[in-house]
Order: structure tokens, then sequence, then C-alpha cells
């Protein structure tokens, strides 16, 4: 979280947001708003519409249902894209994946997509793994396959990197990773391309389909009773951040200084170790399992956690979030530990 939350809270007291209506001016004014700083800041394209979910997992659902007309295809290295191929099975049951190694690019010139895909779904940054798609490789997707959809996820990148949105039509994200924020709000972002499809295909059969979510936000409003809370706490962290290109080279020097440290260890290495395909907001570590429960409580008693590893990788493994909350001080700190090892 960041430091200023407390403040934060204590302002949308003060002003009354805890009670501010959903269709009212107050609420509009600060979806608008909202919106316009992703423009000023992140770089979201002028097409492009600002909506709000309960997480990133949702739109897994959301996407299938109101966007998909045939059939997605899923690029994925670990188990939150797997999730999201899976969750797009039950919907849609003629979609396929195709699962990479953590450490291997994706081979944009090797796929052969027919023409029942139209949407291609993109881990960009997976959370379990630390590993990540970089904004090369997605340009090489459009441009073989500039006739099909994109879709991303972005949950544990967005906010920290800087993300080319004109480059896919549908990018998705939790406030709780790079944006420093309780989680219970999701981000979801559509192009103009996006939009002309959703009413192509019609989809008016959930509460929430994308149409109804695209009704609401033309009038700077939401289909169900947000977390107007949530939305305020991202618009005041918005307004506080920097550009994000500033954002995007200090947490990659950061990065690579803890890189570095890693690879000098005798007793740890990077668990991706291709640097093309590497995360630049989680970094993953691997280790014989008793060497990962020592570091992890010697951490803990210097007043840091280590992230535990995530699935089969939980007892081999440990993650260190480079999230823009976490100060530059905090996480050299983080470094110097990880030194003695």
């Amino acid at each position: 979280m960041y430091d200023a939350l407390p403040q934060y809270l204590q302002d949308a007291y003060a002003q009354g947001i805890l009670s501010a209506n959903h269709r009212s001016a107050v609420f509009m004014d600060l979806y608008r708003d909202t919106e316009q700083l992703f423009r000023e800041k992140l770089n979201l394209p002028a097409d492009y519409t600002l909506l709000f979910t309960s997480s990133a997992t949702e739109s897994w659902e959301i996407i299938s249902q109101s966007l998909v007309e045939q059939s997605s295809y899923h690029l994925y290295s670990g188990s939150f894209g797997k999730k999201w191929l899976e969750y797009a099975q039950y919907i849609l049951p003629a979609t396929q994946g195709q699962k990479l190694m953590a450490n291997e690019s994706l081979p944009v010139d090797q796929l052969q997509l027919g023409s029942d895909v139209d949407l291609i779904a993109v881990t960009q940054n997976e959370t379990a793994n630390a590993s990540q798609v970089p904004m090369s490789v997605l340009k090489a997707l459009g441009q073989r396959y500039p006739e099909k959809m994109i879709a991303v996820d972005t949950t544990s990148s967005m906010g920290g990197i800087a993300l080319d949105f004109s480059l896919a039509d549908v990018w998705y994200a939790s406030v709780q990773k790079c944006f420093g924020l309780p989680a219970g709000l999701g981000i979801l972002l559509l192009s103009g391309k996006a939009k002309e499809k959703v009413a192509r295909k019609g989809e008016k059969g959930r509460y929430n389909s994308l149409s109804f979510m695209l009704e609401n936000a033309s009038s700077y409003q939401t289909h169900y009773t947000p977390n107007v809370l949530g939305i305020y706490l991202l618009n005041r962290v918005l307004q506080a951040m920097e550009p994000i290109a500033q954002v995007d080279v200090r947490l990659r020097a950061r990065m690579a200084a803890l890189e570095e440290v890693v690879k000098q260890s005798a007793t740890f290495d990077l668990l991706v170790d291709n640097s093309a395909t590497r995360s630049t907001t989680v970094l993953a570590v691997s280790g014989k399992e008793e060497a990962i429960v020592a570091v992890k409580k010697a951490a803990e008693k210097e007043g840091m956690q280590l992230g535990g590893g995530y699935g089969p990788l939980k007892s081999t493994s440990f993650r260190i979030a480079n999230f823009p909350a976490i100060t530059d001080a905090e996480f050299m700190r983080l470094v110097d530990f990880i030194k003695q090892y």
C-alpha cells in the first residue's frame, strides 16, 4: 500500500465520497476524471474506454461472453494463464491454448491460427512464475494477425511498466498490485475496435454483459453499485504518480540491481533465466526447500515479507514484488539482505 493511503481514506470520508450515489454528479465527475488520468499518466489512447469490475479475474468470463464470437486462443506459461483458458473453455468449448515454458519466448512466427479463432488471449505478466511477454512480441502478434482481436492480462504489471495500449484491444488488471491499493477493484480497458465487436455480437443476456457496461459508461456511470471508495483511491494514486515512463525506468533499474545480486548468490537462482521473458514487476527466486524456508524466516525477523512460491513452485521458490508503492530505500534494503546469500 502507498504510504499516503491513510490520508486518502480520511479525505474520502471528509468529502462524503463514502456516501456518494453512483448515479450522482459527484460519482460521474470522479469516473470521468479517473479515465482522463489514465490517458495522462498511463498513455491510454483517446478511443479506449475505462470500465470497472470487481477483480481482474472477472474479466475472464466477460471477455468470452461479450467479445468472442467463435473461439479464443490462449498463450500462457503459468497458473493464472491456464485458469483463464479453463474458464474460457467453460463458456466456449472450442477455445484452445498453448502452454510455453517460463523461459520460452512466444513463437509468433510459428503460430497457425484458423479463421475460427477471433481473439488471442495473452498473459502479459504471469504472477505465478514471474515471466512476461514484452511489447515487441505483442506488436509482432498484431502484425501477423491484424484481423483478430488481442486481449491482455496485466494484473501485476499495469501501473508499473509502460504498456503500449494500441497493441491490443482489451487490457485488464486489478489495483492490489502496481496501483498499491486494497483488493476489490478491477480495471478493464476496451479499444474502439473492441466496442464495435461488442455491438456486433450483441450479447445482452447477463448482468455483466459488456453492452450493459458500456451503455452506462457512456454517461460515466456503472451498471452496478461499484466500489466507489476503491475508484476514489485509484484516482488519488493516479494524481500523485509520475508519468508511467518515469515509473518504468525506476522499476527496471531496481529490478536489474536485484537480479544481479541473485545471479551472484551461491544459494539461489533466478527462476526465469531468460531476460527477454523475465518479469519487471515480480521476481521469482528458486532454491532448495530448506533454504527457501530459512530465508523467509530471516527476512521476517528483519521486517520484510518475501512472497511464497505459487502452486507447484510453492516449496522451491519465493517471489519479490517490485511495485511502485515500495520505496527505493525499502527495495534496496531488501537487495542488501539478499546479498548475504
